[in-house]
């Protein structure tokens, strides 16, 4: 009899529930937005009472979309974004708003953190970001002193989804890894991080560890009642979702490359190493037991929207009207000029950069006669070097990947694909299922179910390559020429982000 599968899949800007069966075969997919909270500026936040709510909702729904009873559902895992701050008080109840991973109200913290992290990289083997949760805890600890000493249990986003499940406080290993909690060598918590950062009463409230296949918990009676899910169904422990994407796409090894075009620009590959300090790139653990190397930051398609929104209002409204998507219309322009249309740079640092840390988004190379098509096509390409930038730095601990495995919202364009593969120069492939955290959910309780033996032989019997793109080579020479045009104007801006930075805030406050 064929097992299936569902996952709960919780970004920062959707939040989807899948169900797979151990072919790979998706069977229903329900969705609803993120619905995130910013009390103020820079504070982004996520009302957990709520968000309970609404994942009951889409589990009931998705399975009435299948067709399929609580009873016919053999594994449940779940995938949620990494970093940001998940609490419970010491009897394990909901008291205060989670945080994601886009809150920016620690950066302060971690700017000051980071020019220390020398003193715990050798531990951790991470850099310090302001949204990973002990630097949030730290921000907690100095802000909120009342909701602080509230504090029971610390979980990520995932497991405390698990939690809701289960009735069960555990964390997953790798999400752990990626926060700043985790010696890298021991696989344990260290005493020293959290020291390190000032949070040492923290240590004794984290949760029990596990890995990715390990049982969670099983569905409880409440929990049964609320999404018409079977009581005492298994539920995994789950990953990170860029670890969910790279099992997902096959991204087992080193020999490839995960290139994740969302709203964030995730380039990630799986080795026997640890990166060095010096390269900038964070090191966690990835759920097959290797160490995944990663590069990231928010400069990818979430650019995209934003732009659209602020030059093609009237494009957007009349293919809407027409009954169609803007982007329906792009695709034909894409499909239709090539890197010699536009003659203009776009850096896409509308959310952050990965360049500079006051880096903002800009166009170079207007003219009188620059069209808004010249500007469009210059975003695509803008995001396209963004990721290259970081590919670059993965090459440097690494090597050229065979082949890069791509997914994201930008999969959706074929001409955008193709455009990626002649800007990094690799071969690039798409595999054939659409919801990857999804299905990298799914592979996990593929294997907790014992339906395989590992993640390897999950992966390679439920996902497959769908489509193959070459580069181009006359296109790859003219983005080479671009992409180093586009390098020179980094390193020459890179002292003057910060004074225009203090211009920008000296006139907000002058108003």
């Amino acid at each position: 009899m064929v097992k299936n599968f569902l996952t709960i899949d919780n970004g920062g800007t959707n939040t989807k529930v899948i169900i797979f069966n151990q072919h790979g075969q998706q069977l229903a997919a329900e969705a609803f937005p993120t619905q995130g909270l910013e009390p103020q500026s820079g504070f982004h936040e996520i009302d957990l009472v709520k968000l309970r709510n609404d994942l009951a909702a889409a589990i009931r729904a998705v399975l009435g979309k299948a067709n399929l009873t609580g009873k016919e559902i053999a594994g449940i895992t779940t995938v949620g974004h990494g970093k940001g701050l998940y609490v419970l008080d010491n009897e394990y109840h909901i008291f205060m708003n989670g945080i994601l991973s886009a809150d920016s109200r620690a950066e302060e913290y971690a700017e000051e953190f980071e020019k220390r992290v020398s003193k715990i990289y050798s531990i951790s083997r991470q850099h310090v970001m302001p949204s990973q949760a002990p630097v949030l805890l730290k921000w907690i600890k100095d802000n909120r002193p009342e909701e602080y000493g509230k504090i029971g249990a610390v979980l990520s986003n995932k497991d405390f989804v698990g939690f809701l499940l289960t009735g069960v406080v555990k964390q997953e290993i790798g999400d752990a890894s990626g926060n700043n909690f985790l010696n890298l060598a021991t696989q344990q918590y260290d005493a020293k991080l959290f020291d390190f950062f000032d949070i040492p009463e923290m240590f004794d409230k984290m949760p029990e560890l596990i890995k990715a296949t390990d049982l969670r918990g099983t569905i409880t009676q409440a929990a049964a009642a609320q999404t018409n899910l079977q009581e005492g169904t298994p539920v995994f422990g789950g990953m990170f979702d860029i670890d969910a994407c790279s099992i997902a796409t096959g991204v087992l090894d080193d020999s490839k490359f995960s290139v994740i075009a969302g709203t964030w620009n995730m380039n990630i590959f799986p080795s026997d190493k640890t990166a060095p300090q010096e390269s900038g790139l964070m090191n966690s653990i990835f759920p097959t037991g290797k160490n995944l190397i990663e590069a990231s930051s928010p400069t990818s398609a979430g650019n995209l929207a934003i732009i659209l929104k602020m030059l093609m209002t009237a494009e957007i409204r009349d293919a809407k009207d027409a009954g169609h998507s803007i982007y329906d219309d792009l695709e034909a322009f894409l499909e239709n000029t090539d890197a010699t249309f536009s003659k203009v740079l776009f850096f896409p640092f509308l959310y952050g950069s990965n360049a500079a840390p006051d880096a903002e988004g800009s166009f170079i190379g207007l003219r009188s006669n620059t069209t808004k098509s010249e500007m469009i096509r210059a975003v695509y390409e803008g995001i396209a070097f963004a990721h290259k930038y970081h590919i670059e730095a993965l090459q440097k601990v690494s090597h050229k990947p065979e082949v890069i495995r791509m997914s994201g919202g930008a999969c959706n364009s074929s001409s955008w694909v193709q455009m990626f593969a002649n800007v990094l120069n690799v071969p690039v492939e798409l595999v054939n299922a659409t919801e990857l955290g999804g299905l990298g959910g799914a592979i996990a309780s593929a294997v907790g179910t014992g339906v395989y033996s590992s993640l390897e032989e999950a992966s390679r019997s439920m996902s497959s390559v769908k489509r193959h793109y070459d580069p181009q080579p006359d296109q790859v020479k003219i983005y080479n020429a671009k992409y180093q045009a586009y390098l020179s104007f980094l390193k020459a801006m890179d002292s003057c982000w910060r004074d225009f930075k203090q211009l920008q805030d000296g006139l907000e406050y002058s108003l």
